[in-house]
């Protein structure tokens, strides 16, 4: 299961997909009879330069903003799947040339299943400047850094710190703490769910330092709002 601010996705067993680059996700792994085990191929810029050199294409920017797009079950992509077993479930090495011969055949496999992966997988541009008080009331919970935050939403971090104070009278890190903590409190206090289940995914590295601020914040502990 995974969640992007803006939508949820459910990946079951067998299921091929694209993450997007760019893209703020946060996911929960459910393991079935004990077994998790996926397979990533990473499709870095460069690589992908050296392709559209190798294979011009004509590419666009009519692309959806899902963070995960889903590939149809496909015996090419299959069949190349199963080929990489003996890396991934055995001991044999693949060496740095090999990886990029593996990696042209499985764009050229999802080329050829949907051209319109062109769009997508060969869009290197930067995120364009977007609605500051949307974004960040969307995406508060993730806990990235400020210069993450400032590319997503189309700025350098000084503009994005300027804009930032502009939209919400406050510098981005205390707004960060007070609306995480905010939602903290709701959650503890009105759907009592335990400090233990939600630090994290508000943003918090440790429990110990979520419960020293929001104690700073409300005066108290989190788990005395469940008593």
């Amino acid at each position: 299961m995974a969640y992007d601010g803006y939508k949820s996705y459910q990946m079951a067993q067998g299921d091929y997909c694209i993450a997007r680059k760019n893209h703020l996700v946060r996911y929960t792994k459910h393991r079935e009879n004990g077994l998790f085990e996926k397979i990533i191929i990473v499709f870095d810029e460069p690589f992908l330069q050296r392709f559209l050199e190798r294979h011009p294409q004509v590419v666009n920017n009519n692309v959806n903003s899902d963070s995960f797009l889903f590939l149809s079950e496909d015996r090419l992509l299959s069949n190349f799947i199963t080929s990489l077993e003996p890396y991934y479930n055995g001991n044999e090495q693949i060496d740095e040339v090999f990886v990029d011969i593996k990696r042209e055949e499985l764009l050229m496999i999802l080329l050829k299943n949907d051209p319109r992966l062109i769009n997508v997988l060969f869009n290197f541009g930067s995120p364009q400047k977007i609605d500051l008080e949307e974004f960040m009331n969307r995406n508060f919970r993730f806990n990235i850094t400020l210069e993450r935050f400032a590319l997503l939403t189309g700025r350098s971090l000084s503009s994005f710190k300027r804009d930032f104070f502009k939209t919400f009278n406050l510098t981005p890190g205390i707004w960060l703490t007070k609306k995480r903590l905010d939602e903290a409190y709701f959650l503890i206090h009105e759907q009592h769910q335990k400090p233990t289940e939600i630090y994290m995914n508000l943003g918090f590295e440790d429990l110990s330092h979520f419960s020293f601020a929001f104690k700073k914040q409300f005066g108290k502990a989190p788990t005395e709002l469940l008593i």
